[in-house]
């Protein structure tokens, strides 16, 4: 692709979007490039506290459940109080509570911190979800998550490298950093966004009034509660990446910096290829998406069986990394498409919740087997549950119906277009607009050549 077309193409993945979704994706941005505790936390328990891995995959477990806990608290918050108080709430406690996981040394007292950074690392997921639905249009919805999805990649590729050696000479400083960058996103989000949530509209007469989304709806909607149960399985396959392969590493010799290094290749890979792959994938089949991304994550962990070096480690990773960019912005919208406008936080709840309980069954998941058969037996686990999603999917992909664009969207404070005002026309262009006027043809060579337009594309 020569220079024109790459630029063309990345104006086309970024433009029509709004301001304040820009302003969320920088505050996502600095978020990550903070990240220290979901990446670290099984070395740091493991390799420089000395504890076992079972041990290491019952404090991230806790982690975990704190997690569950606050998904589906701040999906109500996120409806009821809005999406931006949420935000702030959440990025501010998350801030307080990694930091102190840094200072505390004993060991109920770091499970119990895990625990609370679990809750509040949680929290803001629905809100920025529900956000980003309220304010993006519903065909540009795929982009925004995938520009969402490479910017949380962004930072991780570029966290994860500098953490590793972090790490090695101080944990500590790894916890503050993370903390003071979480601080910077709540400042972001306290300046810059505003309020999105929908504003229910009256009835008007002969109407129905809309029927309130409460948890209990959510939990009845066995469409989407199926959409949840293989997003666990998926959740369970890929929290590998921060527990499994970490351990399994550390076991078998490897640093800190060794892991480091293999894992910046996710966030490297995503980061070069999540916009022009998104492109590929916008418009196409999504159950076919997500049976292909399953069987990539599955099998790809399911290598990492043969890896002996840090080389070979790195390949398994970029197998799954494929996986991941088409997986998560084609599961994202298809939660989008099940939701109802004024349930989009208890929906995104639930569907977060569904990646925070892998998060606590999958490392002590991993711990058990890990100590008790080894890291290989873990790996094949791998490959049968990503096989076992990508049947799920191919089934329940047949019964979701096509999405519609007929739903409002938010038009953040700012950002509104003006109408646009009827045009005078004279006599004349009214007789010929109604064919009242005979004009001849025009030749064909002044005629728009239409076969250039990208479909989808938006005028920056």
């Amino acid at each position: 692709m020569s220079v024109t077309g790459v630029r063309r193409a990345l104006r086309e993945s970024v433009s029509g979007l709004p301001r304040a979704f820009w302003w969320l994706w920088a505050s996502t941005l600095v978020n990550r490039l903070g990240a220290f505790v979901a990446t670290f936390m099984a070395l740091y328990l493991t390799l420089d506290r000395g504890y076992s891995a079972s041990y290491a995959g019952l404090v991230v477990a806790l982690h975990g459940l704190g997690g569950v806990i606050s998904s589906l608290g701040a999906g109500v918050m996120t409806d009821r109080l809005g999406r931006r108080p949420t935000l702030l709430v959440a990025q501010t406690a998350t801030a307080l509570s990694v930091a102190l996981l840094g200072f505390v040394h004993d060991p109920v007292a770091i499970a119990a911190v895990a625990f609370l950074v679990g809750m509040a690392s949680s929290a803001s997921r629905p809100a920025v979800q529900a956000m980003m639905a309220d304010i993006v249009r519903p065909e540009d919805r795929i982009r925004a998550f995938s520009l969402n999805y490479w910017a949380i990649n962004l930072g991780f590729a570029i966290s994860s490298v500098g953490a590793g050696f972090i790490a090695e000479v101080s944990y500590l400083a790894g916890f503050l950093i993370e903390a003071g960058m979480t601080l910077v996103c709540a400042v972001l989000v306290f300046v810059k966004l505003p309020e999105s949530r929908p504003e229910r509209q009256a009835a008007g007469p002969g109407e129905t009034a809309e029927e309130p989304v409460s948890l209990g709806t959510v939990l009845r909607d066995g469409r989407f509660m199926s959409v949840v149960g293989l997003s666990f399985l998926i959740a369970l396959v890929f929290q590998q990446g921060y527990l499994g392969l970490p351990v399994a590493m550390g076991e078998a010799g490897f640093t800190p910096a060794d892991f480091g290094m293999a894992i910046a290749v996710n966030g490297v890979l995503i980061v070069v290829l999540q916009l022009p792959v998104t492109r590929l994938i916008e418009h196409r089949d999504p159950r076919r998406l997500l049976v292909v991304s399953s069987l990539l994550a599955g099998y790809g962990f399911g290598l990492t069986a043969f890896a002996g070096s840090v080389g070979v480690f790195a390949l398994t990773v970029c197998v799954w990394t494929l996986a991941e960019i088409v997986n998560a912005p084609t599961q994202t919208g298809l939660v989008v498409r099940l939701s109802p406008v004024h349930g989009r936080g208890r929906y995104q709840g639930m569907y977060t919740s569904s990646w925070a309980v892998a998060a606590l069954v999958a490392p002590l998941m991993s711990g058990f087997v890990i100590d008790r058969w080894g890291a290989a037996w873990l790996w094949g686990t791998c490959a049968v549950i990503g096989t076992v999603a990508g049947l799920g999917y191919g089934l329940l992909m047949r019964r979701v119906p096509e999405e519609t664009d007929t739903e409002p969207v938010k038009q953040p404070t700012g950002s509104a277009k003006p109408p646009i005002e009827p045009v005078k026309q004279s006599p004349e262009q009214v007789k010929q607009s109604t064919g009242l006027l005979k004009q001849p043809p025009e030749p064909v060579s002044q005629l728009e050549d239409t076969t250039t337009r990208v479909p989808g594309s938006s005028a920056s």
